[in-house]
């Protein structure tokens, strides 16, 4: 333009000098600056703030594990899809501040973007309400993009413990009785009135008469005043005539002897008195000292408040019942016999039954009631 003017012999305007003063001096200083540019230190340029354009520090694929200065064509990156949306993906670097999160999509996609290749990550997902998700170690190459076959997260299984307490000390009394009614040694002999935990609820009147109702019905009992009866007949005794009648009126001595001792002995003297019936399972120490305790549970018992006292239920039963079976008895059977020696065959037979009860029956396993109303050994 200023040839144009010079050459035209024309002459220049105010402003057309001010317009070409103001490019002259702006190629002169674009001039200067590209001849510094050169020499400028490459540190100062890390030091201003546009560095951040080349990296960014919060990004894993730019951090602390080596990768900085990788170029963007080499980043990787890990995509997927999860079932459900609001699920928590999170990349997980080698070292423990090296983790970045993302949230799936609406259809349940996310992406990892900008990842360092050569580098070992891992992949969790998460989600309330359901079980954590978690991939194999990812090493991944140059520009790859891996595509991560996420299962369908599975629900969260709730683990809850649930202990079942009864309301009443009579309630652990009931569930117990049930159990010791199940209980027979050498797997036919009536053995309910034994417990074996140290510490059983105590029983009210109706358990007591329970189980001895419980015993006196049981086949066993049945089976064995029949034998005793088909042994007195065998003999011959002259006290019962012999034939169909004579067995009956031993059948029937015996099972009164029977219902006598366990009735007084093991329900009414015991709710009377308010003492347990049952024998107290020992079960650990030297034979002499389980002996003594079987022996001694005849004369000392426990009471309904846990505290030891004398037995008067087993003895006052054992006298009953000596007593009252001299009515039945033959007239002629009478002479020879008093309350005294019946008294002392009861006991004797007692103290061999809790012998066996001691040594002989075993409790089933499974078959302890605690305090708390459960099974012992049940999970």
């Amino acid at each position: 333009m200023i040839n144009n003017h010079v050459a035209s012999g024309q002459p220049f305007s105010k402003g057309q000098l001010l317009m070409s003063g103001l490019v002259t001096k702006r190629f002169r200083v674009g001039a200067i600056c590209i001849l510094l540019l050169p020499v400028v230190p490459l540190s100062m340029l890390a030091q201003t703030s546009d560095y951040s354009l080349f990296w960014h520090p919060s990004s894993p694929a730019r951090n602390e594990s080596g990768s900085q200065g990788v170029p963007a064509s080499e980043l990787a990156t890990i995509l997927g899809t999860v079932t459900g949306a609001g699920a928590t993906v999170s990349l997980n670097g080698p070292n423990a501040n090296d983790v970045r999160t993302v949230t799936t999509s609406e259809l349940g996609f996310f992406e990892l973007a900008d990842v360092a290749p050569g580098i070992s990550y891992r992949v969790t997902v998460s989600a309330t309400g359901f079980e954590r998700w978690e991939s194999p170690l990812l090493v991944l190459q140059p520009g790859q993009r891996e595509h991560l076959d996420v299962d369908k997260l599975r629900i969260e299984e709730l683990r809850t413990t649930v202990m079942v307490t009864p309301e009443t000390s009579n309630e652990i009394a009931i569930q117990q009785v049930k159990v010791e009614e199940k209980q027979r040694g050498l797997g036919i002999i009536p053995n309910f009135f034994t417990a074996y935990n140290p510490n059983p609820a105590p029983l009210t009147a109706k358990l007591k008469f329970d189980l001895a109702f419980r015993v006196l019905r049981d086949p066993f009992t049945l089976a064995g005043v029949a034998l005793i009866a088909g042994g007195g007949q065998a003999a011959g005794n002259r006290a019962y005539v012999q034939g169909a009648r004579g067995y009956g009126e031993r059948f029937g001595s015996n099972y009164a002897n029977q219902l006598t001792a366990i009735m007084v002995g093991g329900a009414i003297l015991p709710s009377l008195l308010h003492q347990d019936p049952r024998y107290f399972y020992q079960g650990s120490g030297t034979k002499t000292s389980r002996a003594l305790h079987a022996v001694s549970s005849i004369f000392l018992a426990k009471g309904d408040n846990g505290k030891t006292e004398p037995n008067f239920s087993s003895i006052g039963g054992d006298l009953v019942s000596a007593t009252i079976s001299t009515s039945y008895y033959p007239e002629q059977n009478e002479e020879g016999k008093t309350v005294l020696e019946g008294f002392a065959i009861n006991t004797a037979v007692h103290v061999a039954v809790r012998l066996l009860q001691e040594f002989v029956f075993r409790p089933q396993k499974g078959t302890v009631v605690d305090d708390t109303g459960k099974p012992a050994g049940a999970p």
